[in-house]
């Protein structure tokens, strides 16, 4: 028993960044009464927001503090962690204590503690930034190794800490050094009916605001205005703690913040971008039905509804597209992501969604009823996208080129997380999942290139992340240029299949008809439960 344990343990630490910058990060939880609100709060004890910050930082003068991947209380989320796979209450006390999972206490980040913020090299001396929003079962540290990686390359990124019940656990400390308040995980179904839509359209509520709460925080951190962070460490002033991060953060242009999210996560920023470029005040044409009922109504005068886009960068890790199909937002549902649209009032296709990626999993490309969901919230008119195989020849996109689609093969839902490189034998041994940090790799390098095509100024990528044969004896980590190959339909990156929108038939991308036969047999909730950490 203990030999089986030793090859379920976790790694103790995460892998260096392949970047060229030094990552630091901040942990950061405002009080709400501090942001203007861009759409009134869905649930008034939700009284603080919260998020982690990566960023690119100076070197420090002498070694801070570790960054611990398991977040504060670590106790409580021990515990927590044991109840969400399935554990009672009170099984979770033991459990938590046992040292497969103590060991998860001293897990570190690579990442430096409150470090101070480099400066930036791009034109304008401001970082682009990124906002991540995490699944079911995560965490603002559960995507810690891919997104400091992207920061690595010259990116803030802000990872979301959802309140809603999707987290294993969450916190709110309205004060400094004051007891938190526990939001615990919510079990809701993940087969849809109106009870479970009605549910998840809750759960949207809750994150959508976050996300707009997020960005008013971010402006206001650029312009310097003082904040109180309750989670800043003593002696540090609480109100003053985020001023590093003053005049350095490329978020006031329109359409200059990328999005992105996992599963659950995935759906939210979709339905977030959606929900603001949309907006009912908006100059859209599209008549409103009454049966629509928003889960997020920014007013016309608020940032947010500036910062999206037809450019706004969007990356999408294994949508679980069900919480999309809710009756009460369908007509959102039916309207094209902002990438193919100018404006709102334009029905005229924009010339390509060159700034959307979507990667999944191999276990999420298998699930058939959720791949061809996913492949219609990402057209061109998903109104008219087919429902199934048989009926595919009946779409035809009205852009010029597709979005960039990609699966890694052997993935698993849990390898576009943290969860995959922490536990390699677990993945590898129940869900045939090979080299989670290879995975990983694969997700940062698209997700910057994507950026790139954009205009964005983001550090080149290394010989090692590329894995260049041809660069072999020069040294892993010389800079190479941009990685153009990353985005290839050709198979030229091994085990990096890449897709059309095509259901069937004409497909024409390698790897998608060779798997096709393989596409019905995960069974849909098994490809849900493997994905939320076993958790039906």
């Amino acid at each position: 028993m203990v030999s089986f344990l030793s090859h379920l343990n976790p790694t103790p630490g995460f892998p260096s960044y392949t970047g060229p910058y030094k990552v630091g990060t901040a942990d950061v939880e405002i009080p709400a009464t501090e942001l203007p609100s861009p759409s009134p709060n869905p649930d008034p004890s939700l009284t603080t927001v919260s998020f982690r910050i990566f960023y690119p930082c100076e070197p420090p003068a002498k070694p801070s503090k570790p960054v611990y991947w398991l977040p504060d209380p670590q106790h409580e989320y021990l515990g927590a962690y044991t109840r969400f796979l399935g554990a009672s209450r009170r099984l979770s006390g033991f459990l938590r204590n046992l040292p497969f999972f103590r060991i998860l206490s001293y897990t570190t980040i690579p990442a430096i503690r409150n470090a101070t913020i480099l400066q930036a090299p791009t034109k304008n001396k401001r970082w682009p930034v990124m906002i991540f929003s995490h699944g079911l079962g995560g965490t603002k540290n559960a995507y810690s190794h891919l997104l400091g990686s992207i920061s690595s390359h010259g990116v803030v990124v802000i990872a979301a800490d959802h309140r809603d019940g999707s987290a294993p656990l969450s916190c709110i400390r309205e004060k400094p050094g004051v007891s938190p308040r526990y939001i615990e995980y919510h079990s809701i179904s993940h087969r849809q009916s109106p009870e479970v839509e009605q549910a998840r359209d809750d759960q949207l509520r809750i994150r959508l605001w976050e996300l707009g709460m997020i960005h008013e925080a971010l402006l206001k951190i650029d312009r310097g205005e003082p904040l109180l962070n309750t989670l800043a460490e003593p002696p540090t002033n609480t109100m003053n703690d985020l001023a590093t991060f003053a005049s350095t953060l490329d978020v006031h242009t329109p359409g200059s913040i990328a999005w992105s999210g996992h599963s659950f996560g995935a759906a939210t920023v979709v339905q977030f971008l959606k929900s603001v470029f949309y907006h009912p005040s908006s100059s859209s044409q599209h008549a409103v039905p009454s049966t629509y009922k928003p889960l997020f109504q920014p007013s016309s005068s608020s940032q947010i509804a500036h910062q999206i886009t037809a450019s706004s960068p969007l990356t999408l890790l294994d949508l679980w597209a069900m919480p999309l199909l809710s009756t009460a937002t369908k007509y959102l549902h039916d309207l094209p992501l902002p990438c193919y649209r100018r404006n709102p009032s334009d029905p005229a296709p924009s010339p390509g969604p060159k700034s959307l990626l979507v990667i999944l999993s191999e276990a999420f490309f298998k699930w058939d009823t959720n791949l061809t969901n996913t492949k219609r919230v990402v057209s061109a008119n998903p109104s008219s996208f087919p429902n199934n195989k048989n009926n595919s020849t009946s779409y035809h996109s009205t852009t010029t080129q597709g979005p960039y689609i990609f699966y890694p093969l052997s993935s698993a839902h849990l390898s576009q997380s943290d969860f995959g490189v922490l536990f390699p034998y677990l993945t590898r041994k129940a869900f045939k999942a090979a080299d989670p940090a290879r995975t990983l790799r694969l997700n940062a390098r698209a997700a910057l290139e994507v950026l790139r095509r954009c205009g964005w100024e983001v550090a080149d990528t290394s010989v090692g992340d590329m894995e260049d044969d041809s660069a072999a004896g020069m040294g892993g980590g010389i800079v190479v240029g941009q990685d153009e190959k990353i985005l290839r339909n050709d198979g030229s990156v091994r085990g990096w299949v890449s897709l059309s929108l095509d259901l069937a038939g004409s497909s024409r991308y390698k790897g998608e008809a060779a798997n096709e036969e393989t596409s019905e047999s995960a069974d849909p909730i098994e490809a849900v439960v493997q994905g939320e950490v076993a958790k039906a």
